[in-house]
């Protein structure tokens, strides 16, 4: 399911091809997230026209809303947001713990997760319901949204935690990650011993920002032949470099013949620096958060990748565009960004229209989806 094309002579930044039930994807890849079925303001039309590939779900928000019932009548969240292509879901672990805080009727805030041996209870956000996530409930549920990969449930701690909580929370991930592969033997499961079935199901290596956790994580996943690896825990409020120095030491643990998956990330520079330590996989909410604050991103004509300065941002709000009557972006392929200018889009923003947000997101989205594909040709034409 993942074919390695070519590896980098001058880093460890890889080309290869991800097969899925819904397509197959070139990689290193941008997956646009799509927590609650929709990439926001986006269309599946707009999605394929900017030549996105994949998506992220998320299992969490999905289970709620629009929930089982619904995603079971529809056949899966494929049919349900017409989306032909592949979509991957996050376990909704992290919605889990980041959400767990809960605001009641006295005002008052309690964090009501309570991590157990078979998994972690929790009140919704939505409407304070108690819940169990267990890891074989998890993996139900993305059975039902029927994505193509499929994380198991993990505990996600902070970059900034102790030696003691890191090893407990490692622990129960591992622990957690044996009980979904257990799992997937039984109904509605794959029926053989091996994790090989339609969907494509991804372990997550955790530990903090310690080494040895890290790395132990890595090797005891690596024993449960995942179809894909993940790192989680980053992008979390540590640095840029605390981040580089994690993949320095684990992407190289991880198996060279499964794809790797960098969860969470992240700024453009990020990507890149990333895409060199072996990474092949990428999803963020930076080009759609930003574009809803009407930042928008465009590459510096002529600059190559390996220039830190590659790309510039602009605050499409700030008063100098009200007057700029030069294209939102000349260079894209879509229409619109090409044909309206900056001026009206400025006047989108001033006066709230909808529209506004839903052109700086196809600004955003196709900047990222066309970083990927730059990153691509520099690693075929051994730039990078």
């Amino acid at each position: 399911m993942f074919t390695l094309l070519k590896k980098s002579q001058y880093s460890q930044a890889r080309l290869g091809v991800l097969t899925t039930a819904h397509g197959k994807i070139s990689t290193p890849f941008f997956m646009p997230v799509a927590t609650r079925g929709a990439v926001k303001t986006l269309r599946a039309a707009d999605l394929k026209n900017l030549g996105a590939a994949i998506v992220l779900g998320n299992t969490y928000h999905l289970f709620f809303k629009p929930g089982l019932a619904v995603l079971k009548k529809a056949g899966g969240l494929h049919n349900l947001m017409a989306w032909p292509g592949p979509i991957l879901t996050d376990s909704g672990g992290y919605q889990v713990f980041s959400l767990g805080e809960h605001k009641d009727f006295g005002g008052t805030h309690k964090n009501l997760v309570k991590i157990k041996n078979n998994g972690v209870e929790f009140n919704s956000v939505y409407d304070g319901s108690k819940h169990l996530f267990t890891p074989k409930k998890v993996l139900q549920i993305q059975e039902a949204i029927g994505s193509d990969i499929r994380m198991v449930l993990d505990v996600c701690s902070p970059s900034n935690c102790s030696r003691d909580q890191a090893e407990k929370d490692l622990a129960i991930t591992l622990n957690w990650a044996k009980s979904a592969v257990g799992a997937i033997n039984e109904s509605p499961f794959n029926a053989s011993n091996k994790i090989k079935s339609k969907y494509l199901l991804f372990g997550i290596v955790q530990g903090a920002l310690y080494k040895d956790l890290r790395l132990k994580s890595a090797i005891e996943l690596k024993k449960m032949n995942f179809n894909g690896y993940a790192v989680g825990g980053l992008a979390v409020g540590e640095s840029p470099q605390e981040m580089y120095r994690v993949l320095d030491y684990t992407v190289p643990v991880l198996p060279q013949d499964k794809p790797h998956y960098l969860m969470g990330v992240g700024y453009p520079e990020q990507i890149i620096e990333a895409v060199k330590r072996g990474i092949d996989m990428f999803d963020c909410v930076i080009p759609t958060r930003e574009a809803r604050h009407g930042r928008l991103y465009f590459f510096k004509r002529g600059a190559p990748l390996t220039n830190k300065n590659f790309y510039q941002t602009q605050n499409i709000r700030s008063e100098k565009f009200a007057r700029d009557l030069s294209p939102i972006n000349p260079a894209s392929k879509i229409p619109e960004l090409k044909n309206y200018s900056k001026a009206y889009l400025r006047h989108l923003f001033s006066v709230e229209e909808p529209l506004a947000l839903q052109l700086a997101t196809l600004n955003n989205v196709e900047f990222y989806l066309s970083l990927m594909e730059k990153i691509r040709q520099a690693i075929k034409s051994e730039k990078l």
